[in-house]
């Protein structure tokens, strides 16, 4: 056993029995190889009501819905599809989806969608879970919407449409569902295809871990005021929390903008980004320069706070505190996240199953080992 995975160890299982975790994987990889993989706790009961136990332990191949930390998954499947030569990042969005160039959105490319510049931030007020479900009729809805700001002007996080228009955009491109494109582009070529879902196939249910709300962290989210900008981008039903993360249909359907994973399965794609892993390299040295560099900046419109956004990732902050602009990846309401850095060669990943909207202490505490251990 490694220092770092002893550390790393000691760190989840103290959290665990404090109480401030139920269950968590933690995963790091370095410059190709993979360092820590850590687990702790309990996954609850299954999902599926197939397995009745509390008590089932978490392993490293339990899947945890971690939210829009799997935004960062979404856009590497089109990362991959652009090294391929499928599209481009100036690609209009309207030469692949004609019904999306529409209401003045003819101008937007496959770049604003990653760069959260599209101008489509937000859902109807009134959608429900049902209707988040059905891609057909999103994709609809979305190609008919009229954009907040002409594309590419100001930045605002596409909290829930991002994932439709990046999956749309590859649906249109391939002929395939985002969910195929993921299995066997990234996942089967990384051997994480049964790791990495945005829709969690039936025989897998029983292997997603059951998440509870933290009354701290939810208490903290529901004091925010009525006027935050996020709370325009969807209706407060589809903000995620441990009933959204428990919901079978939900999280057996194709919604990108967040999806089930493990955290060894999100690090080892992020490394796989930074370089070679068990032979696979799923960008170039020059792609990768591109993706996690800076591309759009400011104030964000629905956040109300600064943002950094690479191509699909956000760049040189965690969660909201500021690292080094080599670091990419993306955060999930709830805890979940994964990064990666550039310049140390370093990846990681946290799931868990205590749903706190407001904190990233878990992943924060992993990161900084691993960077102290490895930069």
């Amino acid at each position: 056993m490694s220092d770092l995975q002893e550390q790393v160890q000691g760190v989840i299982d103290g959290l665990v029995e404090s109480g401030a975790e139920n269950g968590i994987q933690a995963a790091v990889y370095h410059r190709g190889t993979p360092i820590v993989d850590a687990v702790a706790g309990t996954a609850g009961p299954s999902v599926d009501a197939s397995e009745a136990s509390a008590e089932r332990p978490v392993t490293s191949d339990t899947l945890f819905y971690a939210a829009s930390a799997v935004k960062g998954v979404a856009a590497t499947v089109i990362h991959v599809l652009v090294e391929e030569g499928v599209f481009g990042y100036d690609t209009l969005v309207a030469d692949l989806w004609p019904e999306f160039g529409a209401r003045g959105k003819e101008t937007t490319t496959v770049w604003h969608v990653l760069t959260h510049s599209a101008g489509v931030p937000a859902v109807p007020a009134d959608l429900t879970v049902d209707q988040l479900c059905d891609w057909d009729g999103m994709c609809s809805m979305i190609a008919a919407l009229e954009p907040w700001w002409t594309p590419g002007e100001r930045v605002g996080y596409h909290a829930v449409t991002f994932g439709f228009l990046v999956g749309e955009i590859i649906r249109r491109a391939t002929g395939n569902p985002i969910s195929q494109v993921l299995a066997e582009g990234i996942g089967a070529r990384l051997g994480v295809a049964d790791e990495l879902f945005f829709g969690v196939p039936a025989d897998a249910l029983d292997r997603v871990a059951y998440f509870e709300d933290d009354p701290e962290g939810t208490a903290a989210f529901a004091s925010l005021p009525p006027e935050f900008p996020l709370f325009k981008a969807a209706p407060m039903q589809l903000f995620p929390n441990a009933a959204y993360a428990n919901n079978p249909g939900l999280i057996s359907s194709n919604v990108p903008a967040g999806g089930i994973v493990t955290a060894r399965a999100m690090a080892k794609m992020y490394a796989a980004l930074l370089g070679e892993v068990d032979g696979v390299r799923l960008v170039s040295a020059e792609r990768l320069r591109e993706i996690s560099s800076i591309a759009t900046s400011g104030d964000d419109e629905m956040t109300g706070g600064p943002a950094q956004y690479g191509l699909g990732y956000t760049v040189g902050q965690l969660g909201g505190r500021p690292v080094a602009k080599t670091v990419f990846g993306h955060v999930g309401v709830g805890g979940g996240a994964a990064y990666a850095d550039t310049a140390s060669g370093i990846s990681v990943a946290v799931t868990k199953n205590r749903f706190n909207p407001i904190e990233l202490n878990a992943f924060d505490a992993v990161w900084d080992l691993a960077t102290r251990a490895l930069s």
